[in-house]
């Protein structure tokens, strides 16, 4: 029988606590991105997150953008047209190097995400979470502009686009009743989440 003295030393001889723990962590990593939920329990012992995670779009990607519209509700009860807040930006060349905007897409996204999560869960509910409150206070900093023109009050709306494929018709998804200015609205933006006992 051969004998591999060269590799024994690799297990035994000086460095070889490293390259266990390295022969080991890369196992481990490689597991963590299977699809299996099978594999989902290494990751949940992973209290540390030493493990990386590359599965951040799998497995379905985000196909679809969320789009913010509110009206406004005059002193005398009109309400104003639906007016889109811009969230989503206009793709330049330049925004191969900076993009710092795409922060505030990706926030906007992930608090309509979280939101629509919790419809189901009803109204009463849906108006505790976080999420909600910081959408309020989102939508309050720009109502806050109209309040010369005597605005007592603002409705937004979520609605889903496909994006740039024009062969869909955008959906709402959820319409917000609608919300009184005043101390609840300067509250909700000075702290979003000092409302609710949050």
């Amino acid at each position: 029988m051969r004998d591999f003295p060269r590799a024994r030393r690799l297990l035994t001889g000086p460095g070889s606590a490293a390259r266990i723990a390295g022969a080991l962590m890369l196992v481990c990593t490689v597991a963590n991105q299977h699809p299996s939920s099978a594999f989902n329990r290494l990751q949940r012992k992973d209290t540390l997150s030493l493990l990386p995670n590359w599965r951040f779009f799998a497995p379905t990607p985000a196909m679809y953008d969320y789009h913010l519209l509110y009206r406004t509700l005059g002193q005398d009860s009109s309400t104003s047209p639906w007016r889109e807040l811009e969230a989503i930006t206009g793709r330049r060349f330049t925004q191969i190097v900076w993009f710092p905007t795409r922060r505030q897409e990706k926030a906007v996204f992930d608090v309509c995400s979280e939101i629509l999560r919790h419809v189901d869960k009803g109204f009463e509910f849906v108006v505790n979470v976080p999420a909600y409150r910081a959408l309020l206070a989102y939508i309050g900093t720009h109502v806050e502009a109209d309040r010369a023109s005597g605005v007592k009050g603002f409705q937004f709306t979520l609605v889903r686009g496909a994006g740039y494929d024009t062969t869909e018709e955008p959906k709402t998804l959820f319409i917000s009743p609608y919300v009184p200015m005043g101390s609840f609205v300067r509250e909700t933006v000075c702290n979003p989440l000092k409302r609710g006992g949050v």
